[in-house]
């Protein structure tokens, strides 16, 4: 759990994921779309990920746990969630107030 907070605490917006998993490529592409550049932790790729994955889960309470947002090194959640503050217009001032999108 350590891991994951000091990671998500380092950029605006860090997304944890996998490669092969579709809806991480359609975060992360929203994201970027509005403006943001989110850093994307592979999870597969990344040498701690297994461990990482563990603990999003139960932080999370979901298996699989990917994606999973963090703006503002805080978790926001998975992609319903992310997709929810979008459609409710919440989602650009979250990001701003990150200082993740200057618009």
């Amino acid at each position: 759990m350590e891991q994951v907070t000091k990671l998500a605490g380092q950029r605006a917006v860090v997304i944890f994921g996998t490669s092969s998993c579709c809806m991480c490529h359609t975060v992360t592409s929203l994201l970027r779309d509005i403006g943001a550049n989110p850093t994307m932790v592979g999870l597969d790729e990344h040498p701690r990920g297994k461990e990482m994955e563990k603990a999003l889960v139960r932080l999370l309470g979901r298996n699989p746990a990917v994606p999973a947002v963090f703006i503002g090194g805080r978790l926001v959640g998975c992609t319903d969630k992310v997709m929810s503050l979008h459609l409710g217009g919440k989602l650009v001032p979250l990001l701003r107030n990150a200082g993740a999108v200057w618009v």
